[in-house]
C-alpha cells in the first residue's frame, strides 16, 4: 500500500501496558494527530495507509490482526478450510454480524464487494492488482473475458463462502485480512449511488467503530464513536477519537504537550526526536516500511539506464537516515524489507544481495555517459513529493544531493497533499517521485509484484520480460516450492535494482510517536493497516 509521509527497536507490536492508578474513571476519549487526511473510505477504491487504518477501525473482514499479528476471526466463524491441493477454501460466517443500520451481515456482502472491486467499470485502483493471478477467474474478468459472476466467491447459503484460486497462495491466512477483501452491503451501495462514501453520512460499518463525522477527502478532521452493534462492542472501551491532520512535527510535539493530543503522528525530524529520547512517551519501532524514488520511464532520459543509475548511487543514504531523518531508519539497497519474511526461519535478506549502494564517483561516470547516449548536456525533472514539514526537509536533502553530484540536473520540487500526490502517481504526472510502500500480507510478494509490467500499481512504465517471467513463476508453478520460490523473487529483486535501477530504494522506516501515559492497549501492524484502536483503554495516572 501506499505510505504517507511521517510529520515530522522491534516490539511485538502492542504498546506496553504498565497499569494505572484507581481513581474517578476517565472519559474513554481519545485525541490523535496523523500527518494526511483519509483519500477514501471506499473499501474498494482504498489504496493507501490512511485509509485502510480507518477502514480498519470502522469495519470488520473475515479475520483481522490481533495486537500480536496473529490472524484472528472477524465475520468468520473459524479458520478457511482448504480442499486437498488448497486452491478452493470455505468459511463460515458468523450468524450475530450487523450493519450499523441493523442489517445481517452475511456472504452475499463478501460476494458483492469483491466483484464490485475486480469489474472493470468501479476502476478500483486495487482489486485487479491485489486479485489477478490469484483469485479464480480475476484475470479474465479484468479483461471483459468473462463477467464478474465468475469470479472465485461465491455465497454457498447466507453464512458459507467458497473462494476459488488459481493456484495456492502461501499466505492465504494474512491475504485475506486486508482491507478490499471487507464486505459491503449491495442494497445500501447502490441506494447511494455516486454519493457512497463521499462523508461519514453516506457509509455503513460493521466494525467497532463507526463515522460520525468526515467531510470527505480534504477533511483535516473527522471523528468515529463506538459502534454499539459491532459483535464485540463489550469489549471497546473507548467513546470516542478524534482525529486531527498536522504537518508539521514540532505543531504535534506542542499539541502533545499541552494535552490537546494523546497520540501524534510519526514524527521525522531529529530535533523532536531527541527532545523525548528516553521518555516512556516515545513509542519506536522498526516497519517494514521502505521508501525509494519512482522514475517515470514516459520521459525520455529517464528511459537511460545510466541516467537512473546515476541518480540512485548520487543520494548519500547513510547521511539521509543519519542526520536528516535521524529517527532509527536504516539505508535501504533493497525493495523487500529486513526482518520481515522469513522461509524456514530465515530471512529473506539474509542470502541475497544489496543494491544501488550510494556510489558519488560512480554515479558521476554514468551520468556523463547517459548524457552522451541521450545527446544532452542539461537534464530537468519535476520531483513530486509529500506537503509535511519532514517530506519537505527530506525531498530538499536529495534535490541537494543530486544537484552537487550530477553536473547539469536541476531538480523542480512540487510538495503536495498526499491525496494529490496519488492521484499523479496513478497518473504518471511525474518525472521523480518520491514514493514508499508498506506490506499488505505477510509475503515478499507484496513488494514484488509492483514490478512486473502488467502490474496495477507500478505507474512507471517499467518493463523487463525476465523480471515479468520470474514473479509469475514465484505465484503460479513454484507456488507450492518455497526455496525455488525464494530464488525466483531474489533474483526479480537483483534484476529491478541492480542491473535496471527501475527505481532508487532510499530508506527503511523507524516509527516513532508520543503516546500519553493514559493510552493502553495501541496496537499497531507490521502490515494492512498502521494501527488498531479498538483495544485501548484510557486510564488513570494520577
Amino acid at each position: 500500500m501506499f505510505l504517507a509521509a511521517c510529520s515530522g527497536g522491534k516490539d511485538t507490536g502492542k504498546q506496553k501496558d504498565n497499569g494505572g492508578t484507581t481513581g474517578k474513571a476517565p472519559d474513554q476519549v481519545l485525541n490523535v494527530l496523523e500527518s494526511a487526511e483519509v483519500p477514501t473510505m471506499d473499501s474498494v477504491m482504498a489504496q493507501d495507509v490512511m485509509s485502510f487504518t480507518m477502514l480498519n477501525a470502522t469495519n470488520e473482514g473475515l479475520y483481522r490482526l490481533d495486537p500480536d499479528q496473529k490472524v484472528i476471526d472477524g465475520v468468520a466463524d473459524g479458520k478457511p478450510v482448504p480442499n486437498a491441493d488448497g486452491t478452493v477454501y470455505t468459511i463460515k460466517l458468523k450468524k450475530d454480524q450487523k450493519w450499523s443500520n441493523g442489517d445481517p451481515v452475511t456472504a452475499h456482502d463478501f460476494v458483492y464487494a469483491w466483484q464490485r472491486a475486480i469489474d472493470p467499470k468501479t476502476a478500483s485502483p486495487y482489486g485487479p492488482y491485489f486479485m489477478e493471478g490469484k483469485i479464480k477467474n480475476a484475470s479474465d474478468i479484468v479483461a471483459k473475458k468473462k463477467p464478474v459472476t465468475d469470479l472465485g466467491i461465491k455465497a454457498v447459503d447466507d453464512y458459507t463462502l467458497e473462494i476459488s484460486l488459481e493456484q495456492p497462495i502461501p499466505f492465504f491466512d494474512s491475504y485475506i485480512t486486508f482491507q478490499l477483501f471487507y464486505p459491503q452491503n449491495e442494497k445500501y451501495v447502490k441506494s447511494q449511488g455516486k454519493d457512497y462514501a463521499k462523508d461519514a453520512s453516506h457509509i455503513l460499518y460493521n466494525g467497532p467503530f463507526k463515522m460520525t463525522k468526515w467531510d470527505g477527502p480534504q477533511a483535516t478532521e473527522w471523528v468515529l464513536e463506538k459502534n454499539d452493534t459491532y459483535w464485540k462492542a463489550n469489549e471497546v472501551s473507548l467513546k470516542k477519537i478524534n482525529f486531527n491532520v498536522q504537518k508539521d512535527g514540532q505543531a504535534s510535539a506542542n499539541a502533545f504537550e499541552a494535552g490537546e493530543a494523546d497520540i501524534t503522528p510519526k514524527l521525522a525530524q531529529p530535533a523532536i526526536i531527541q527532545q523525548y529520547e528516553g521518555s516512556k512517551n516515545l513509542l519506536r519501532y522498526t516497519e517494514p516500511s521502505i521508501f525509494w524514488l519512482k522514475f517515470n520511464e514516459q520521459n525520455s532520459a529517464l528511459k537511460n539506464v545510466n541516467i537512473r543509475k546515476a541518480i540512485a548511487l548520487a543520494i548519500d543514504k547513510k547521511a539521509l537516515t543519519d542526520d536528516v531523518l535521524a529517527n532509527g531508519s536504516i539505508p535501504a539497497n533493497f525493495v523487500v524489507a529486513k526482518d520481515f519474511a522469513f522461509n524456514k526461519g530465515k530471512d529473506f535478506r539474509a542470502d541475497t544481495g544489496e543494491y544501488l549502494k550510494t556510489d558519488k564517483a560512480k554515479a558521476k561516470e554514468l551520468w556523463t555517459k547517459g548524457l552522451s547516449e541521450i545527446g544532452k548536456k542539461e537534464l530537468t525533472f519535476n520531483y513530486v513529493g509529500q506537503d509535511t514539514a519532514a517530506a519537505k526537509q527530506t525531498d530538499a536533502f536529495i534535490k541537494d544531493q543530486l544537484e552537487k553530484t550530477l553536473p547539469g540536473i536541476k531538480i523542480n520540487l512540487q510538495n503536495i497533499p498526499f491525496a494529490t500526490k496519488l492521484d499523479k502517481e496513478n497518473k504518471q504526472q511525474y518525472d521523480i517521485l518520491f514514493s514508499g510502500w508498506g506490506p499488505d500480507y505477510a509475503d515478499p510478494m507484496t513488494y514484488m509484484d509492483l514490478w512486473p509490467s502488467t502490474s496495477g500499481q507500478q505507474h512507471m512504465s517499467y518493463k523487463n520480460p525476465k523480471v515479468d517471467q520470474l514473479v509469475k513463476d514465484a505465484a503460479t508453478t513454484l507456488a507450492t516450492k518455497p526455496d525455488e520460490r525464494w530464488k525466483a523473487l531474489q533474483e526479480a529483486e537483483k534484476i529491478v535494482l541492480e542491473d535496471d535501477a527501475a527505481l532508487a530504494p532510499l530508506y527503511q522506516r523507524s516509527a516513532n510517536l508520543l503516546v500519553a501515559d493514559k493510552v493502553k492497549g495501541l496496537a499497531h501492524h507490521g502490515f494492512g493497516p498502521d494501527y488498531s484502536y479498538q483495544w485501548i483503554k484510557i486510564v488513570n495516572t494520577k
